[in-house]
């Protein structure tokens, strides 16, 4: 028999999961109850409800998907995008270009809007590249956790002088953490994850729908060929006509439901605040020891943090000692920043004043000895 599996308690400062608060991961020890119990009925209600304040919008279609955020993502796509029909994609990092594959995979003619990793979208080229096509879907990444950076979302309703579209936003490492603004931004889909800012394990995918987005879906010429994740067919399970879609995952969505009840209890305007003193006490902490932000402030993700990595310094070997030596993961970067960025995710329960100190300090001795001149 193999032995009994002991993982380490860890101090997840990555680009996510985040760590789980001990009362979230108490809701996941309750019983299983079925997927058509009434008691179960009434938790996805209130998960409904809490999710609609977090996401800030009254959209009815508001519910978790089964499934990690790139299900959220893939549901957004396999249901609003048509064969053949033009869609403008912002495209600044590793998950805008996902996106942009995504939309091309579910028959998307994807007109690419791109910008450097790291630099931010210039809506003036969006909009000139929304004029000069005949898109009525624009995609944007509101946190792209590849390189740190919050997008100007607030700008996308702009585009609507031009013509009528449908506006997809990923708020994955946002949601949560960050203001979103679903209906003040006017956003008609959005998808995000469980396990970043929301505080809560990897597994679920929070989503929401507009009335425009709903009348889209219906509307199409044909079906989403997609069976799993057809938001009419899961919008008839979580709404009172109660049809049975797939076997919904009890435990995550107690721990879910915990999680957002935490973050209304603390209040949005609270957590908001909270994850952005810590990230600028962060930031200001990197840049007086010597170290570089990839990002400018103005730009820079509270719950993401891109500090570019001095030359001469080996990235996996500071981030194997952070780990082995502070029991501290944080993330690398990949794609075009590969080696050349460490990203350090301060989100959830982990966004805190003691973790921030930790974290500079354990940087702060790991760099003098790798050689690196740290500022006094």
């Amino acid at each position: 028999m193999p032995e009994s599996f002991d993982p380490p308690q860890r101090i997840l400062l990555g680009p996510g999961p985040s760590n789980v608060e001990a009362r979230i991961l108490q809701a996941m020890l309750k019983p299983i109850l079925g997927y058509m119990d009434p008691v179960y009925l009434k938790c996805m209600d209130e998960i409904q409800s809490l999710l609609r304040s977090v996401f800030e919008t009254s959209n009815r279609v508001t519910f978790s998907i089964s499934g990690t955020g790139g299900a959220g993502m893939e549901a957004c796509m396999a249901n609003l995008v048509e064969e053949g029909e033009e869609v403008v994609a912002c495209v600044n990092g590793f998950f805008g270009q996902r996106a942009a594959d995504l939309a091309q995979r579910w028959g998307a003619n994807v007109v690419r809007v791109e910008f450097e990793w790291g630099q931010p979208v210039d809506m003036e080229k969006v909009r000139e590249a929304f004029r000069k096509s005949a898109a009525r879907i624009v995609i944007m990444i509101h946190a792209e956790t590849s390189t740190g950076m919050i997008q100007p979302i607030v700008e996308l309703k702009s585009l609507r002088k031009i013509r009528d579209a449908i506006f997809i936003v990923d708020t994955v490492t946002s949601l949560g953490a960050h203001p979103v603004a679903i209906d003040r931004n006017e956003i008609d889909a959005s998808y995000s994850c469980s396990q970043k800012g929301i505080g809560a394990p990897p597994g679920l995918s929070p989503v929401c729908f507009s009335e425009r987005a709903l009348d889209k879906i219906r509307k199409r010429k044909s079906r989403p060929r997609s069976w799993y994740l057809d938001v009419d067919l899961i919008d008839k399970y979580w709404s009172s006509d109660r049809i049975y879609h797939h076997t919904s995952p009890a435990l995550m969505n107690y721990a879910l439901r915990e999680a957002l009840a935490i973050i209304l209890e603390e209040g949005l305007d609270n957590r908001w605040e909270r994850h952005r003193r810590n990230s600028e006490a962060f930031a200001a902490g990197i840049e007086s020891m010597g170290l570089e932000m990839l990002v400018a402030p103005g730009h820079r993700l509270w719950t993401l943090n891109a500090v570019r990595i001095p030359a001469g310094i080996d990235d996996a070997r500071v981030r194997g000692r952070l780990l082995n030596e502070y029991n501290i993961e944080i993330g690398g970067g990949f794609g075009a920043l590969k080696g050349k960025i460490w990203r350090v995710g301060l989100m959830g329960s982990g966004s805190t004043k003691n973790n921030v100190l930790l974290l500079l300090a354990a940087l702060q001795r790991i760099l003098k000895e790798e050689g690196f001149p740290v500022r006094s």
